[in-house]
C-alpha cells in the first residue's frame, strides 16, 4: 500500500463534487489585465502581513490602497509608513468594510490562523483574489471549507509557502526524483529553535487600548485577554495555532510532501510535551516528534524550543531525504548531497553545499500577481497543495493530542472509527461566527 491516496479524500471528504464543478462564478469576478495596476488591502499588517506587502511591492504594477487591523496603534503606524512612501491607504478596523471597497482587487491575509478560513472565504465570496499566510487553516474542516469557497467563486488563491518559489528547494527536489541518490525510504523534517525561550506565565488583565479584543478573538473561545496569547505568541496555543508543528512543519513538511509526490499519511504517531520548560505558558509542546507512514516511506518531524543545534552539521532546520545511495539535505541556506559509500566508494555523486542565492518570497508574491493577470497559470502553492499540507500537520497534532496512534480513512476523510481524533476535525466557533464555505 503506498502513501498515493485519492486527494478528495483527503481534502474534500464529501466536497469532491464541488471541486470538479470549476469556479462556477469565475467571469463575474473583478478582472486585472495585463497592463494594470493591482490593487491591494492587508488584513492584519504587523509581521507576516506587512513582509508580505513589502516584498509584493518590489513589483511597479502594485499598489497598496487598503489596510486593516484590530490593533489601532498597529494600523496607524503602518499607514504613516505607507503615507510616508507616497501612498494613500484607507484603514479599516474592520476586514468586511475592506472586502466592501470596490477598488481592492486582491488582498494579502495574515491574521493568527483561526482567522484565515472565515476571512478567506470572505474575501473570495466578496471577489478578491487573496494571498494567504500559512498554515492555510488551523484544522482540517477549516481547509476543506476554503478549498470548496475557492472552486466555487474561482479567484486566485496563493498561500504563503514561499520556499516553493526558491530555485534551490526545487533543484533539491529535483535531485531527490531523479533517482540519483536511489530509493528514499525515510524523510526527516525539522525545527530546532534555539532562539525561542521558555513563555513566562502572566496574569490575565485589560486588553491594550486600541485593541478591539473581542474582534480579534473572532471565532475562538471567549476568554480573558492574556498578554502571551496575543502578538506573536498566540501561535503556541491550540485556541489559535498548532505550535510550531503548523508554524514551520507546513514549511518543512510541504518540501518533504513535494519531494515524495506523497498526499497522505495512513498513519501518525506523534509524541512529546513541555520537557525543555515545564513551567512554561505554552500550551503547544516545546519538543515534538511525530512519525508519518505514507505506506512506502516514513516522515519524521521533530522540533525543539530552546535547542538550536540540530541534524546534519547542526542546522536549526532542514529536510533530508534519505536514500539507498545518498542523501539530500536542504534548507534555506542551500542543497547538498551526502553520498552512502561502499568499500570507501561514493553510492551516489557528492554534492558540495550550493547555497540559495535569490529572495523566495519576492518571488512568491510576484507569482500570485502574474497569477491574477493570466488566469491560465496555476500559482506555485495553490490552494489545494497548501490544503494538503496543512492537513498533514493537522494529523500530527490529532495524534499528539489524543495521546495514540491515529489511522486516517483517506474515502471517508476521517480518523476511522476514532471519535476522539474526529472531534478535532473541526474546530467549535463560537457564536454569532459559522464555518461554512459560502
Amino acid at each position: 500500500m503506498t502513501g498515493r491516496f485519492d486527494r478528495r479524500g483527503l481534502i474534500a471528504g464529501g466536497l469532491a463534487a464541488s471541486l470538479l464543478a470549476g469556479p462556477a462564478l469565475a467571469e463575474a469576478r473583478r478582472r486585472v489585465a495585463a497592463s494594470d495596476k493591482l490593487h491591494v488591502g492587508v488584513i492584519g499588517c504587523k509581521g507576516m502581513g506587512w513582509s508580505d506587502l513589502q516584498a509584493m511591492m518590489k513589483g511597479s504594477d502594485v499598489v497598496p490602497v487598503a489596510l486593516a487591523d484590530v490593533d489601532a496603534r498597529v494600523l496607524a503606524e503602518r499607514g504613516a509608513e505607507l503615507r510616508k512612501a507616497g501612498h494613500s491607504p484607507r484603514l479599516y478596523d474592520d476586514y468586511r468594510r475592506m472586502l466592501d471597497d470596490p477598488s481592492v482587487d486582491a488582498v494579502i491575509i495574515a491574521t493568527p490562523d483561526h482567522w484565515h478560513a472565515l476571512q478567506l472565504i470572505d474575501a473570495l465570496s466578496a471577489g478578491k483574489h487573496a494571498y494567504c499566510e500559512k498554515p492555510l487553516g488551523n484544522s482540517i474542516a477549516e481547509c476543506r471549507a476554503m478549498v470548496a469557497a475557492q472552486a466555487r467563486h474561482g479567484g486566485v488563491v496563493q498561500v504563503g509557502q514561499w520556499q516553493r518559489s526558491a530555485r534551490h528547494w526545487g533543484d533539491a527536489i529535483a535531485h531527490v526524483q531523479s533517482g540519483k541518490v536511489g530509493r528514499v525510504r525515510k524523510v526527516k523534517a525539522w525545527a530546532y529553535m534555539g532562539w525561542m525561550k521558555r513563555v513566562a506565565p502572566q496574569p490575565d488583565g485589560p486588553a491594550p487600548a486600541g485593541v478591539n479584543y473581542d474582534r480579534w478573538l473572532g471565532p475562538a473561545p471567549a476568554r480573558a485577554f492574556n498578554p502571551n496569547r496575543f502578538h506573536f505568541s498566540w501561535r503556541w496555543y491550540w485556541d489559535y495555532a498548532g505550535g510550531l508543528m503548523t508554524d514551520w512543519g507546513v514549511h518543512l513538511i510541504d518540501i518533504a510532501r513535494m519531494g515524495m509526490k506523497a498526499d497522505v499519511p495512513r498513519a501518525v504517531t506523534s509524541i512529546g510535551g513541555p520537557f525543555g520548560y515545564p513551567d512554561s505558558a505554552m500550551e503547544t509542546p516545546d519538543t515534538q516528534t511525530a512519525i508519518f507512514d505514507f505506506g512506502d516511506h516514513l516522515l519524521e518531524w521533530e522540533h525543539a524550543v530552546g535547542i538550536g543545534q540540530g541534524p546534519y552539521g547542526g542546522r536549526d532546520h532542514g529536510v533530508a531525504f534519505i536514500g539507498e545511495r545518498g542523501t539530500v539535505v536542504v534548507d534555506r541556506g542551500g542543497w547538498q548531497v551526502i553520498p552512502e559509500t561502499s568499500d570507501g566508494k561514493p553510492l551516489s555523486p557528492a554534492v558540495p553545499v550550493t547555497p540559495g542565492r535569490d529572495d523566495g518570497l519576492v518571488r512568491h508574491t510576484a507569482d500570485f500577481v502574474a497569477c491574477i493577470k493570466d488566469r491560465s497559470r496555476i500559482p506555485a502553492c495553490p490552494i489545494g497543495e497548501a490544503a494538503a499540507t496543512a492537513i498533514v500537520c493537522q494529523m500530527g497534532n490529532v495524534a499528539y493530542r489524543t495521546g495514540r496512534r491515529v489511522e486516517w480513512d483517506a474515502r471517508a476523510g476521517r480518523f476511522g472509527n476514532d471519535a476522539g481524533a474526529n472531534a478535532l476535525i473541526t474546530p467549535r466557533y463560537r457564536a454569532p461566527y459559522r464555518l461554512a464555505a459560502r
